[in-house]
């Protein structure tokens, strides 16, 4: 049988490096992208010496020509896993920086449209094809000091969604993940630019976020449901958070 590929954006750390690992091993050839070369070559040289079929590819999913020439050099996909994204500051709307909402729009949400769009037709080629679009909880509902964020990760739900409407009866699935409370080791050093001690409060008293992994896992448990069954949405969120606004904490 003809081995499944399956692309990665943001594979250079967090979930998008866990979910190359996951699927790696669950036997597609993973072709991982991000813009940081160093990290997605060493991943997949990790992958490649452990007997996977892995390749790395420098890819910044805003740039829209690049992401076309991408898809062109790659030919066929089976699986195309929506990663890239990330957060900017913690802003109220008054005081927000329109560059970091910016920014975050472009990533989250116009990254997501140029890599489905260049990889849409290889899907459907496919005959089996599958779009994972990883959102976030901040997708479904707001928070203070979220603004920015949560008003992109609602722009890649409804993204996710509609597409999902559009391209009824074809044999390509959409799927959304959600995930809530992760901590990873970048997510919320880069939201707020560097500084740890902010970063670290994030999870303080939670006993248990939920980890790369697990996002990981729920993602390739997703992925490999037969080809008739879509999980259309699934939220994720560790047992100490209840909601964006309610999270327990061990003080």
């Amino acid at each position: 049988m003809e081995q499944r590929t399956a692309v990665v954006t943001g594979a250079s750390s967090g979930i998008g490096a866990a979910t190359a690992r996951r699927l790696a091993g669950e036997g597609y050839r993973v072709v991982l992208t991000a813009r940081r070369g160093d990290r997605v070559t060493a991943l997949a040289d990790e992958l490649t010496a452990a007997g996977h079929s892995a390749r790395a590819r420098v890819l910044d999913v805003t740039d829209q020509d690049a992401v076309r020439e991408f898809a062109a050099e790659l030919g066929v996909c089976h699986v195309l896993v929506n990663n890239a994204g990330g957060a900017r500051g913690a802003d109220p709307v008054a005081s927000g920086d329109p560059d970091d909402w910016r920014a975050m729009y472009e990533v989250n949400v116009i990254g997501v449209l140029h890599m489905t769009q260049a990889l849409l037709p290889a899907l459907r080629a496919s005959g089996d094809g599958t779009v994972v679009v990883v959102s976030s909880t901040a997708g479904q509902a707001t928070y203070e000091g979220g603004g920015g964020y949560v008003a992109a990760k609602h722009g890649a739900h409804v993204l996710a969604e509609t597409l999902r409407l559009e391209i009824c009866g074809e044999p390509v699935r959409v799927i959304e993940i959600a995930p809530g409370m992760v901590r990873t080791e970048e997510f919320s050093v880069r939201r707020f630019g560097g500084d740890t001690a902010k970063a670290a409060d994030v999870y303080r008293g939670v006993a248990e976020p939920l980890t790369a992994e697990d996002v990981a896992d729920t993602i390739g448990w997703a992925v490999t449901r037969p080809a008739h069954v879509n999980v259309d949405l699934l939220v994720l969120r560790p047992r100490a958070q209840a909601s964006n606004t309610k999270v327990h904490r061990e003080l």
